[in-house]
């Protein structure tokens, strides 16, 4: 057996490297608490004449391994003992660690690595070299804590290697302490902090947020404790919850607090539990990043509170450093509070306070439809969501639990004036219906401040309807994407301006996590998870249909009767080319009658098998029988699928009384995702540590290896350059399949850690474990992924600089020859910080444009930036551009069935705005769209043969139309939503031959009775789809075969205007 070798590298080595400077020490204490550090310096201080020399320092400052070696070797390395309090364990500070124990070991220095928190941890405890009862007795001062303990346990670890020194045993202070008035009328806030900062005189912020909350007319009751999953905590906690029944919940801790059985001890509150963030960076750094907080912070304060069903609310503290004390070479670090910071999650907490308080009867709610994209009949539009039928549901919902919605009973054409902007609201009683004001520019553009009227209508209703609660029907709206940071707020970002401190409950499609999370996190909102919509298979139509038939009975003639044979041969041959599906699935003049039924037919089965919508969820309904047995097939969660209309009723009510909302994950229940259901949870998405996870690794390189077999198949050589599409919402949903996938074709896997399970680092494979050239890979992310996945564009630059530095031949690693050549290495690029989109799709439906070079242009334009780094972000937009001039194919995954490319413009923005791109940079590279819906079965087409599946087997198909028709409206927003992604595909890659714009012409606008269904459920969407038509005909993206199609859009337009 022969083992390959291979090359590993931390994820550590993507920060930077820092020299502290400091001289040696006799003890060396290293935490990544300032608190303990602080304490710790406090203590010297009072006796600093009679204790040995003490260094501190925190981890956060030693990432990198580089700064990892200089510290040991010129401080630790001449210490007499060195203690590390590590805060998460092993796992977030692994190779300090591990130097420090083989030092301590080689040089016998005392060493004692202590848990960060109040329970055991046995890898610690194993690389500790001091006596198991020396470890615990360090470990019980640090727990207990406060600046007599520590000193203390300084006089304790001198006597170790000096003269002994007087020591006391550590003096319990309790797990427990309670600020606040004993009794007070008032509604009570409960605040839950780290005992630490009470110990260290650290309490700043705690006591400005009960200050703020006793001004709001509240109870502040503040609990000082080690750990909310510390037993010693849950009883008195308990005991104080059931006595005072808080109101709100604000919690300053980090990490999640789930027990074994995905419960909390705050869940006894039952109600919601403001994530209130003490922030580990300092002001400075908050006000000038355009992210708002650090990733260890977005994984501590943010991510990992969430899991709890927590809602983020703004960071209202920063680090501040004290004056350095040269003794210790060190300068203590405070908390600060920020007065405004503070007096917003005060203001928000007594909002959902009086929610509350409030009888049901007496609520004033404001049921907010989005208006995106706000073109042609769009109105109301709501990914999967019959957002008319939601609104009606929800209105009968609240009446049947106390609400006041007016005396009458309300109907469809109520909600559908509103849609047709007839009325500029609708009010139901005490709550108020209205359709979201347009904002004003583009969607993503986040330098547009909203347009005046968009501000007006959320000041009129909180100012003059008053109202208690709002409520924004659906995924999703505009609110979210205004301009600011992307997490922890200031008063300067719009969401804030425009909202307030305002309770939000948001119905959101289950699978799509990363926009979901947008909103859960800028506008804390509780986000319930709703249903997709049920789904079939697409079958057969019309002249499809026919040549199915054909090719059955061909198959039924072969070897019985020759001459029948060869009529069908060329009949099916012939209405192929006639039809346009010869073109379509890639038949070629000159090939045998044979080889080309063999395509047509494997064409047929493709679409055959094509999931499509069979109708949009109703939110709080469960769908007809027929159409829930799919998602029961695909989930196998019978029951958790039956009860999830009733849990999206019970958790808008729990919502609106401000009671708490149980989590749960996002995902698609069509990829085996049952731990989704039922919805009607708070939705959270996963740590994006974790990512690329042990699973979506595994599929990501069956994936890489299906994009390598379609490219040799079609080309029949390897790829050398490939750019890949990276979205949020993918990542989160799939655990990191996309990224895993890159990773493969580098020829790279990640390492995990063997107990969290979270990516430390990477591993280098040799060319004989890949079989086959390394890929030169470039990742293109969205906003989000920008946003949320930093440590994970620092892990992928990391490894494509180790894959350049090999020595290998140039043509088994272009990375490494074009290292050799001087080249620049970004390898990942995305739009300047704060901005979202491709801008290649909003350009081709609703800018100006005359060729397809604006639109690849445009997409150009919006990926000016190369993340991951020494710079961490930097502008390379001539970088990028050589990266698509280069590209040998893009890779386009998507990874679920219950969407698909032209479900909006999404899709062609990405793809087709790389595809117009290359055109106009002289590249005619290979585009493919990567179906990984089905995990164990990954499969790669081309792009054109994706679109012409989407059009034959839902656009044009009589089944669909005749489902999104059943939903009035909305259901024609729907086709003209792909009406419009098709003629965006067409626009930027050039992949819509003239046979789908007829087919799809021929099912909408040549079929009468769909025109005037389609006319009568929503004007203005249907002129929205004969107008693209015409479009696309007008600019020449669509030549018909059919002499009638000029007419009859003509007579489509007149019969409009009529």
């Amino acid at each position: 057996m022969h083992v390959l070798a291979t090359q590993t590298a931390s994820l550590d080595e993507a920060y930077q490297a820092i020299d502290l400077a400091q001289s040696p020490g006799e003890i060396v204490v290293l935490s990544f608490s300032d608190s303990d550090l602080s304490a710790l310096a406090a203590a010297w201080q009072r006796d600093a004449d009679g204790l040995p020399t003490l260094r501190l320092a925190n981890l956060r400052k030693l990432k990198h391994p580089m700064s990892v070696d200089l510290y040991v070797d010129s401080v630790a390395a001449q210490a007499k003992i060195v203690i590390v309090r590590c805060l998460g364990g092993v796992d977030y500070w692994r190779y300090g660690l591990e130097r420090l124990a083989d030092l301590a070991r080689e040089q016998g220095v005392l060493f004692a690595a202590l848990p960060g928190d109040d329970r055991p941890d046995p890898r610690l405890a194993a690389m500790s070299t001091v006596p198991a009862a020396t470890r615990d007795l360090l470990d019980r001062y640090f727990r207990e804590g406060g600046i007599g303990n520590l000193g203390n346990a300084l006089r304790h670890a001198a006597s170790l290697f000096g003269p002994p020194m007087p020591w006391q045993e550590p003096t319990p202070i309790g797990p427990f302490a309670i600020l606040g008035p004993a009794e007070d009328p008032r509604p009570a806030a409960l605040i839950v902090f780290y005992r630490a900062n009470l110990m260290a005189g650290d309490m700043a912020p705690i006591e400005a947020l009960m200050a703020a909350l006793d001004r709001q007319g509240l109870s502040p009751v503040a609990v000082a404790l080690g750990s909310l999953k510390d037993p010693a905590v849950e009883a008195p906690l308990g005991a104080l919850i059931e006595a005072r029944r808080p109101a709100i919940v604000l919690n300053t801790t980090a990490f999640s607090a789930l027990r074994e059985d995905d419960t909390t001890v705050l869940d006894r509150a039952d109600v919601p539990v403001l994530q209130v963030v003490l922030s580990g960076s300092t002001r400075s750094a908050w006000s000038e990043s355009g992210r708002g907080l650090s990733p260890s912070d977005l994984a501590m304060n943010v991510v990992l509170p969430e899991l709890d069903g927590r809602l983020l609310t703004r960071a209202i503290s920063f680090k501040e450093e004290a004056p350095s004390d040269p003794r210790l070479e060190f300068a203590s670090v405070r908390h600060v509070p920020v007065a405004d910071r503070v007096d917003y999650v005060a203001r928000l907490a007594a909002a959902w306070a009086r929610l509350s308080s409030t009888p049901r009867a007496d609520r004033r709610l404001a049921l907010v439809l989005s208006d995106y994209p706000a073109r042609g009949g769009r109105t109301g539009y709501a990914v999967g969501l019959d957002s008319v039928e939601s609104v009606l549901e929800i209105l009968v919902l609240l009446r049947s639990e106390g609400y006041d919605t007016g005396a009458r009973d309300w109907r469809a054409e109520d909600i559908e004036r509103l849609l047709h902007r007839r009325q500029p609201f609708l009010r139901c009683g005490k709550v108020v219906v209205l359709l979201q004001p347009d904002r004003g520019g583009a969607y993503h553009d986040t330098t547009a401040e909203p347009h005046p009227d968009y501000v007006e209508i959320y000041r009129r209703l909180r100012d003059d309807e008053k109202i208690d609660a709002l409520i924004h029907l659906g995924t999703h709206g505009t609110l979210e994407w205004l301009p600011g940071k992307a997490l922890a707020l200031s008063a300067d970002c719009w969401p804030e301006k425009v909202l307030g401190p305002m309770p939000v409950i948001y119905p959101f499609i289950v699978n799509n996590p990363g926009e979901a999370v947008q909103a859960k996190r800028r506008l804390s909102a509780v986000m319930i998870g709703h249903l997709t919509p049920p789904l079939g298979q697409a079958g057969l139509h019309g002249t499809l249909a026919e040549m199915e038939g054909l090719i059955e009975e061909y198959a039924a003639a072969e070897g019985l009767d020759r001459h029948r044979l060869g009529f069908l041969e060329q009949e099916i041959v012939e209405r192929a080319w006639t039809s346009g599906l010869a073109q379509e699935c890639g038949l070629v003049k000159g090939e045998t009658e044979r080889e080309a039924i063999a395509k047509l037919d494997a064409q047929l089965c493709d679409i055959k098998e094509l999931s499509i919508r069979d109708g949009l969820h109703i939110f709080g309904r469960t769908p007809p029988e027929e159409m829930l047995r799919p998602l029961i097939a695909a989930t196998r969660a019978e029951a958790a699928l039956r009860a999830s209309a009733g849990a999206e009723r019970a958790a808008l009510i729990a919502a609106l009384d401000g009671r708490r909302v149980a989590p749960g994950p996002a995902g698609a229940p069509t990829r085996g995702r049952a731990d989704v259901l039922p919805t009607g949870r708070n939705l959270t998405s996963i740590d994006p540590r974790a990512i690329p996870t042990r699973t979506a690794s595994a599929i990501g390189v069956r994936a890489a290896d299906e994009v390598v077999r379609r490219y040799l198949q079609d080309h029949g050589e390897h790829p050398r350059n490939l750019v890949i599409d990276l979205w949020a919402s993918a990542s989160l949903r799939t655990g990191g399949d996309d990224l895993a996938q890159a990773f493969a074709y580098l020829g790279v896997r990640p390492v995990w850690d063997g107990q969290s399970s979270r990516v430390t680092g990477i591993e280098v494979l040799p060319l004989a474990a890949l079989d086959r050239p390394r890929i030169d890979v470039t990742l293109r992310i969205s906003g989000l992924f920008r946003d949320i996945f930093e440590s994970q564009i620092a892990l992928f630059d990391l490894a494509v600089r180790k894959v350049a530095a090999l020595e290998e031949d140039a043509s088994d690693n272009p990375l490494a020859e074009a290292a050799r050549a001087g080249g620049d290495l970004a390898r990942v690029f995305g739009g300047a910080p704060g901005s979202y989109g491709a801008r290649a799709g909003d350009l081709a439906l609703d800018g100006e444009w005359r060729t397809r070079g604006d639109l690849g242009q445009a997409y150009l334009d919006g990926a000016t930036h190369a993340y991951g780094g020494a710079e961490s972000q930097r502008e390379a937009a001539d970088a990028f551009r050589g990266r698509v001039s280069g590209a040998d194919v893009l890779v386009h995954p998507q990874d679920d069935r219950e969407r698909d490319i032209l479900d909006g413009d999404g899709a062609a923005d990405f793809a087709g705005g790389f595809a117009a791109a290359a055109a106009m940079l002289g590249n005619t590279p290979e585009l493919y769209h990567l179906d990984t819906s089905q995990p164990g079965a990954p499969r790669a087409r081309r792009l054109a043969e994706e679109v012409a599946r989407i059009v034959r087997g839902r656009l044009s198909n009589p089944r669909w139309i005749e489902g999104m028709l059943r939903h009035g409206h909305r259901g024609v927003a729907e086709i003209a939503q792909g009406v419009d992604a098709l003629f965006a595909f067409a626009a930027t890659a050039d992949v819509v031959p003239g046979s789908l714009f007829d087919a799809t012409h021929a099912a909408l606008i040549a079929d009468d009775a769909v025109l005037r269904a389609m006319r009568h459920a929503n004007p203005e969407g249907a002129v929205a789809i004969v107008r693209r038509l015409d479009e696309a005909r007008t600019r020449g993206l669509w030549v018909t075969r059919r002499n009638s199609t000029e007419l009859e859009i003509e007579r489509a337009l007149a019969g409009s205007a009529a």
